[in-house]
């Protein structure tokens, strides 16, 4: 705690820190800060329960102090939220310092960018880790996360976790509500990449205006070196601005951009039976890559992939053989072929927003010889206005569309679906049951068409009501083409 810290409080041993009283283990410095609607001191009890020798809690107008009879170490810390990083870098011993972290941000492709990042350094030779939507730990084996970005104290205790177990290096995606809730506050990014901006999270941040703010954060971090943008996104060049002139731009686009230090160009994409061809240039020469990938939108990926296998210094023919064995991620456009060749494929994808599902039946379209379907439907409790948006990019795009539940949480399933319909010319077909949806949408289906289950990509679960059921779009679709991915 530092100077925070009364001299009485510097002499007590802590064997962890926690401002989640559920995370408590005896001998705990309790952090307890501050929220909207409520005070970590409200849990003050189950934290001392638990074990706390300790609290550091932050004033605030609406709370004086504990209410209860706290630990004999009990003293208040100004800001406190805003030094939880702080705090939890230097108590598991300041672990950004010890290894490479990549943050990746942007409204879709986080998780392949990162996930091709630590999976291509590790086949460079480097032990890297990953932190993100799909789990923590390394590549080849995830442990489950509940955020994309964790708090600001699990986001610490993670990345020490790696660094203890070898990693050199880490990717982590990074959320805009991570940014603007300081949960990644006190790492240290060597480099900073940015994928792409669209419409989400408007539920959260109002307007894409403080949206964008939020993400331009993760390129204003101290001791950033490196920032690596999609210079064709709209919002590409502005968080190269926001990066400060000490940190060094490189821009990854279809064309060079004066402003930056270095550019990676992309040349050509070119689709092939199993994946596709991307051919570059730029600052690095001309390089390829042959990935197992699909789509434009992950050509991007892997171009922002390699800008930062380049900063990193791995040459760039090992860095290009590297990612053309890099797999798709877990429910990230992964392809679940039929088993005898004879039936149509199925694809379980992550979209959640228009502009992603518009980027996935794009891609989808160049490698579907028949008809393309989609399955979908929309999140309960998040932004309303995007509905009717995927209805209509399905409706353009897809051949087929079959409306189903997706996590309806505290909403009504039906009028989640009906809002995705008024975006639509047509009523398509819609069966609420998730499961029977893909089912039917498969049996209707034939050799040459393609299936895109979108939404949910490597979620286990569906929110229905306060109610966490098991369920897998990617069990399914693995049940369906007998287990052929």
């Amino acid at each position: 705690m530092g100077d925070a810290a009364p001299p009485s409080a510097r002499r007590v041993p802590i064997k962890d820190i926690a401002q989640d009283s559920r995370r408590v283990v005896p001998g705990s410095l309790f952090l307890a800060v501050a929220g909207e609607t409520h005070h970590g001191l409200d849990f003050l009890k189950e934290a001392m329960d638990a074990g706390a020798t300790a609290v550091a809690w932050e004033p605030s107008p609406e709370f004086a102090g504990p209410v209860v009879a706290p630990p004999s170490i009990c003293f208040p810390v100004d800001d406190l939220r805003r030094r939880l990083g702080e705090i939890a870098d230097r108590f598991f011993g300041a672990p950004s310092r010890r290894a490479d972290v990549v943050g990746v941000t942007g409204t879709n492709g986080k998780t392949t960018c990162a996930y091709l990042i630590a999976r291509a350094l590790g086949i460079a030779g480097r032990k890297a880790g990953y932190m993100g939507t799909i789990g923590t730990g390394f590549p080849d084996h995830l442990l489950p996360s509940e955020l994309t970005t964790a708090d600001a104290i699990e986001t610490h205790r993670r990345l020490a976790r790696l660094v203890d177990d070898g990693a050199t290096a880490a990717a982590m995606e990074v959320s805009s509500h991570a940014l603007d809730q300081g949960r990644v506050q006190g790492v240290r990014f060597k480099a900073g990449v940015f994928t792409n901006l669209s419409r989400e999270h408007l539920d959260y941040h109002g307007d894409m205006a403080a949206y964008t703010e939020a993400k331009r954060r993760l390129f204003q971090t101290p001791e950033l070196k490196w920032a690596v943008a999609n210079t064709d996104d709209p919002a590409g060049a502005g968080m190269l601005e926001a990066a400060g002139p000490a940190v060094r731009k490189v821009a990854v686009g279809s064309g060079f951009q004066s402003a930056a230090d270095r550019n990676l160009v992309l040349r050509e994409v070119l689709a092939e039976p199993g994946g596709m061809a991307v051919r570059l240039d730029g600052d690095w020469g001309e390089m390829e890559i042959s990935s197992r990938l699909f789509g434009r939108f992950n050509a991007d990926n892997l171009a922002l992939a390699l800008a930062v296998l380049l900063v990193m210094d791995v040459p760039a023919a090992q860095a290009c053989s590297a990612l053309s064995h890099v797999p798709a991620p877990p429910g990230r456009m992964e392809i679940f072929p039929s088993a005898d060749s004879t039936g149509p494929s199925l694809v379980v994808d992550y979209a959640h927003t228009p502009d992603a599902l518009e980027k996935a039946l794009s891609a989808l379209r160049l490698h579907c010889r028949g008809r393309l379907t989609v399955v979908f439907g929309c999140g309960g409790d998040r932004d309303r206005g995007k509905r009717p948006e995927m209805g209509r990019v399905a409706e353009e795009l897809a051949d087929v569309v079959m409306l189903t539940d997706d996590n309806p949480r505290s909403e009504d399933g039906g009028r989640i679906v009906e809002d995705i319909i008024a975006g639509m010319k047509m009523r398509p077909e819609v069966i609420r049951d998730r499961e029977a949806a893909i089912r039917s949408a498969y049996g209707q289906s034939g050799e040459g068409d393609v299936v895109l289950v979108a939404g949910k990509g490597h979620e286990d679960y569906q929110i229905v009501g306060a109610e966490c059921r098991r369920y897998s779009d990617r069990d399914v679709a693995d049940r369906l083409t007998g287990g052929a991915a």
